[in-house]
């Protein structure tokens, strides 16, 4: 609860008012002073009266790629009975605000607002929550409450189309290369048998030891399986222009890129940050909090970049003990071409390694630690540059 600067004023006249009153034996004075602590209280009690509202929202879409057109709509019903709310409220939308007209709200009526969500730089955009402030009708106090939760609204990099993926083959002992798509190459696990399954898949001597069917998995080791290595590191991106880092920016656009032309092409792919992400839904304060797992577009929405210098190096360590895939993107800013070392020492684990360097003012040198580098301005080069590079 807030006095504005009015009900101060009163206040402080009605405590002035009861004290010469008081002193000097002066009955009017003493009143008005009661008369003013009088509408002071009265103020805080209407204010502080609290409406019953429903809020609900609706985005449309949640998920949108940079630039895209996304908007809010926003329904305030008055759940009470007896009184209109007679209320100003304002909704958070980013870092900007957004009135909503609830003057004058019936019970049993509600109002809507439907407001476009800015979509102009990549990030999760907490909306919400409604900020209802309820003053009495001299304006001497006035009270403000959040209504309803935040509602996030993922913005996610641009996805530029890439003209290809590595493919994998398997090849045959006459010469002869065949495309072997549905695994069917090596033994992986057993698993519990499902409606549609293939008989001949059946272990039978498993499932008779278990008393149910159990299904043989296989794996195709000819699929390539890609492991993408995104530098959020601040000292890799060191350039910021108009609080932008267009090099990472750039970075999160390529890793979104390759993912999503991945999956397309239904090749595992794994995405992974040099250092610590947030991973999580938005709280209702708007900040991303970790709990739930997400895809890999909702963490490249929610992506920041990190004070970690020795991120990658530990990365790197993990990724040779790992060995998630055999093929490794590594995509860094202009400060991270110091830790190619790092990266090159991967290529006995992944036999293709390739790094994309963003934002550069020169070209990398020319076989940097063994690797293949492609020097990209933003997201779209690299893409336009991928076919060149994708047969490693």
């Amino acid at each position: 609860m807030g006095i504005t600067a009015r009900g101060v004023g009163l206040l402080v006249a009605a405590v002035v008012l009861l004290g010469v009153g008081f002193r000097f034996a002066y009955p009017e004075l003493t009143l008005l002073g009661a008369a003013a602590g009088a509408a002071v209280g009265y103020a805080a009690l209407v204010a502080a009266w609290r409406p019953r509202l429903t809020v609900t929202r609706l985005a449309d879409p949640d998920r949108v790629a940079r630039g895209e057109p996304a908007s809010m709509t926003l329904t305030v019903r008055n759940s009470g009975r007896l009184r209109s709310a007679n209320l100003l409220a304002e909704d958070r939308c980013g870092d900007r605000t957004v009135p909503v007209p609830v003057l004058r709200l019936r019970p049993g009526r509600d109002t809507e607002v439907r407001y476009d969500v800015p979509t102009h730089r990549r990030g999760v955009v907490p909306v919400g929550p409604l900020r209802v402030t309820r003053r009495d009708p001299l304006g001497l106090v006035a009270l403000a409450r959040p209504y309803g939760a935040a509602v996030p609204v993922w913005v996610y990099p641009r996805v530029h189309p890439l003209s290809a993926v590595p493919t994998g083959a398997g090849r045959s002992l006459d010469g002869r290369v065949d495309g072997v798509p549905h695994g069917s190459i090596t033994f992986d696990s057993l698993r519990e048998y499902v409606v549609g399954d293939e008989l001949r898949r059946v272990h039978w001597r498993t499932s008779a030891r278990v008393g149910e069917l159990m299904v043989r998995e296989n794996v195709d080791t000819s699929l390539p399986r890609l492991v993408v290595l995104l530098d959020n590191r601040a000292t890799a991106h060191p350039e910021r222009v108009g609080g932008v880092v267009e090099s990472f920016e750039s970075a999160c656009e390529a890793a979104a890129s390759i993912v999503t032309a991945a999956h397309r092409a239904d090749l595992p792919v794994v995405l992974l940050f040099a250092a610590a992400e947030p991973a999580g839904p938005v709280t209702p304060g708007g900040e991303v909090d970790a709990g739930a797992a997400l895809g890999p577009l909702d963490r490249l929405a929610a992506a920041e970049l990190s004070s970690d210098d020795d991120a990658v190096r530990a990365a790197t360590t993990r990724l040779r003990q790992d060995r998630l895939g055999d093929t490794l993107i590594f995509l860094t800013g202009p400060g991270g071409r110091g830790e190619l070392g790092h990266v090159g020492a991967l290529r006995g684990a992944y036999p293709s390694v390739v790094v994309g360097v963003f934002g550069a003012a020169e070209p990398t040198p020319p076989g940097a630690a063994g690797l293949v580098v492609v020097d990209a301005a933003d997201g779209a080069q690299f893409a336009a540059e991928w076919d060149g590079v994708r047969r490693w």
